[in-house]
């Protein structure tokens, strides 16, 4: 079996090198990014048909497997005779020949102690292992392969759904479960009807300005929380006057950011609180009883930063029922997303706000996380401007422009001949818990 590898700065110019080297039938082991660009690793169809073979019951021992078990198999020798002798240049490890199963069993060639044969044992567990690898990729290959050529309508439907930013997983799952004979168009109006369903919306923003309560806006730095919680503060204003609204910052870290919110106040009318600890808050919210909607503006905390726990314990024991709104950057990728809604998840989120809409190139990364992790979208933010630049979440409309977004960066798209390279490595991620509670009727 003889694997190539193949550099290349980009993954179309790797697979053009691929199929110039080892034709149109060669097999791709692996793809993964490199300083240099892209490198793949590869095999030609007729090495990768001799993998196919049956496997014997009783596999032959090769000379590297020997050279493994020299030492015991020489010990064995001086102690009795063996049917199975090496002489001259054959008895140096580097040159033992093959020997094969077809004579005798394998037990009466090689006398090999039980401790070896486990080794040996646990050595074709690990190929057969290996080989099961090989073939699980070569099914995900072939699916891909095999779905274009099948039906088209369903590749040029996938297509679109990874040029949104979706992710092979969740696009996968869709395709696969899309009705058997729909036209491009038909399948793209019952996948946006799907993801428009799927994405859990409040409807109207009685959820907030009417119920009131203690909201915390929470997430990693530079998402947009000191600004939206100025968005929202305003519309609670207009709403209910000045006198019923309260902000609270817990952000002593950054350099002016309690002095960023506290100029919203200024000109809103509403006081200013600053708080530590988990102390100050429970004084602070016990202060505020009487407010009708209580607004407490987080620091910035990294996903992967310890004081996310920690920022989620003070809140949850704050003595009041502190609702967090996890911010979302739309910009973000998707693996970026999941791995933020993962950790601020916590004990359970009231929702979620998309912010910096305006500034995302594709915003399929993002619906796919809120529909993957059921959060509650409450809000999509598209600008600095307070209060005009947040809007209640539509589902229909968010959609819409998922795919618009795609037609406006159409030199993102995948070809054909990366459509299989995309999809090679789903089979894992289609176990998703998320993924199986899409609902599809």
């Amino acid at each position: 079996m003889n694997v190539r590898k193949f550099t290349a700065s980009t993954s179309r110019e790797a697979w053009r090198m691929v199929r110039e080297t080892l034709g149109p039938d060669a097999v791709i082991l692996s793809n993964r990014t490199v300083d240099a660009g892209v490198e793949i690793l590869a095999l030609a169809g007729e090495d990768m048909a001799s993998l196919a073979e049956p496997v014997v019951e009783k596999p032959a021992i090769s000379a590297q497997t020997l050279s493994v078990l020299a030492p015991k198999h020489k010990r064995l020798e001086n102690a009795q005779p063996n049917p199975l002798t090496f002489s001259g240049a054959a008895a140096k490890i580097g040159a033992m020949p093959m020997v094969t199963p077809a004579v005798k069993p394998m037990q009466q060639e090689v006398a090999v102690p039980e401790a070896s044969r486990h080794e040996i044992d646990t050595l074709m567990s690990e190929i057969r292992s290996m080989r099961g690898m090989l073939e699980t990729q070569l099914a995900e290959l072939a699916w891909s392969s095999e779905q274009q050529k099948r039906e088209p309508a369903k590749a040029s439907v996938l297509r679109e759904m990874l040029a949104t930013g979706f992710s092979a997983s969740l696009a996968r799952y869709m395709i696969e479960r899309m009705p058997a004979g729909a036209t491009h168009q038909g399948g793209m109006d019952w996948i946006k009807s799907v993801l428009a369903r799927n994405l859990a919306t409040i409807g109207n923003e009685n959820e907030i300005l009417e119920k009131g309560g203690v909201y915390a806006l929470v997430g990693p730095t530079g998402v947009g929380k000191t600004t939206t919680t100025a968005k929202l503060a305003a519309r609670c204003v207009m709403r209910h006057g000045p006198g019923k609204l309260a902000l609270i910052t817990t952000d002593g870290y950054r350099i002016g950011g309690y002095e960023q919110l506290r100029i919203y106040g200024k000109i809103l009318g509403v006081m200013v609180h600053s708080v530590r600890d988990e102390s100050d808050l429970r004084i602070a919210l016990d202060e505020l009883k009487g407010k009708h909607t209580v607004l407490i503006d987080t620091v910035g905390v990294s996903q992967r930063d310890k004081m996310v726990a920690e920022q989620i314990a003070m809140l949850s024991s704050a003595g009041s029922q502190v609702k967090r709104l996890l911010c979302l950057n739309a910009t973000s990728n998707g693996e970026t997303l999941n791995e933020v809604a993962r950790a601020y998840m916590g004990d359970g989120l009231a929702g979620c706000i998309l912010t910096k809409l305006d500034e995302a190139a594709t915003i399929g990364n993002a619906l796919d996380v809120v529909i993957r992790q059921k959060l509650n979208l409450y809000y999509v933010a598209n600008g600095q401007r307070v209060p005009e630049d947040l809007h209640v979440a539509n589902q229909q409309y968010l959609v819409d422009r998922a795919f618009k977004l795609k037609r406006e960066t159409a030199p993102f798209q995948f070809n054909e001949t990366e459509i299989p390279l995309v999809m090679a490595n789903t089979a894992r991620a289609m176990k998703d818990k998320g993924l199986r509670e899409v609902i599809l009727g």
